[in-house]
């Protein structure tokens, strides 16, 4: 038997921030730049207050035919961020994913949004599965 991973062990510590007032244009071309799916939406003092992900910007923008220039991150952002503690276990993540329907969790420590340690997608989940 194997011993159970915590989240520290999957997650992704590439964090990739956005301010809540820049576009959604400027978020596509940051997640195309730095190669991800996923923002943290950050606050003027640097606070995450959500999420961006590609699936928001192909769903609240593109599929309406909106002008990605006027449309702003923090009104397709998805918020509250749901975190969750380095230490916990795997399984305890995906649940938490699923109790939320939410596909990310911020990684922080003593659930302090200003301590972003990480982050854990549904994509991390694939991988820790083929893993084991």
């Amino acid at each position: 038997m194997t011993a159970q991973k915590s989240v520290s062990e999957i997650m992704n510590t590439a964090i990739v921030k956005i301010d809540g007032g820049n576009s959604s244009e400027d978020a596509a071309m940051k997640m195309s730049s730095a190669n991800t799916s996923s923002l943290i939406v950050v606050d003027s003092i640097g606070t995450p207050i959500g999420i961006i992900t590609e699936r928001d910007l192909v769903g609240r923008v593109i599929a309406n035919d909106a002008d990605s220039r006027r449309i702003m991150v923090k009104d397709i952002m998805a918020t509250p961020v749901v975190t969750i503690d380095p230490r916990s276990s795997v399984e305890s993540a995906a649940d938490l994913m699923l109790q939320n329907d939410v596909h990310h969790l911020l990684v922080v420590e003593n659930e302090d949004l200003c301590a972003v340690l990480g982050i854990v997608t549904s994509t991390d989940f694939a991988k820790y599965v083929e893993g084991t």
